[in-house]
């Protein structure tokens, strides 16, 4: 990966300015590479990481493993794609192993995303099963830490 989405990836809000200085272009390279990098679509948006077990927030986040029966034309594409256009799907992935996708998928509550299982997920054609896992506690997010690391405890050695 081309350094200057690495630095974008580690911080999206650094400035043009010192990614020059790191990189040592000129600013106004800088300014170009990231604008061609948006107009092709490798940069597809800018998020901030939020931890919201400190915010107390009541939304649910559910891992689901979908399993499914390809199309003939649009193998596992038009299937994902329809569940993809949800609301509360935030993620979707194609995998490997006993199931074909990952859904990160959110909701106010356990019976809203139950409902969105049972009632719109499982009703699709070529849906065949679902596993749905609730998240409890996040404890690593994109690469980031949700909880300091203050204490350390040395693990005990047994003979």
């Amino acid at each position: 990966m081309d350094e200057l989405l690495k630095i974008l990836k580690n911080n999206a809000l650094e400035s043009a300015e010192n990614i020059a200085k790191m990189l040592s272009i000129p600013v106004e390279e800088v300014r170009e590479r990231i604008a061609a990098y948006e107009k092709e679509g490798v940069i597809k948006g800018y998020q901030a990481i939020v931890n919201e077990d400190v915010l107390k927030m009541e939304a649910v986040t559910a891992v689901i493993e979908v399993r499914v029966n390809p199309e003939r034309e649009g193998g596992f594409n038009d299937i994902a794609n329809r569940i993809s256009m949800f609301p509360e799907v935030q993620s979707i992935y194609l995998v490997s192993g006993d199931f074909d996708l990952l859904l990160f998928v959110v909701g106010n509550d356990l019976r809203e995303v139950a409902f969105f299982v049972s009632e719109k997920l499982a009703t699709i054609d070529g849906v065949n099963g679902t596993a749905t896992h609730f998240m409890l506690k996040t404890y690593k997010h994109h690469g980031v830490l949700m909880e300091s690391q203050e204490r350390y405890e040395r693990l005990k050695v047994s003979p």
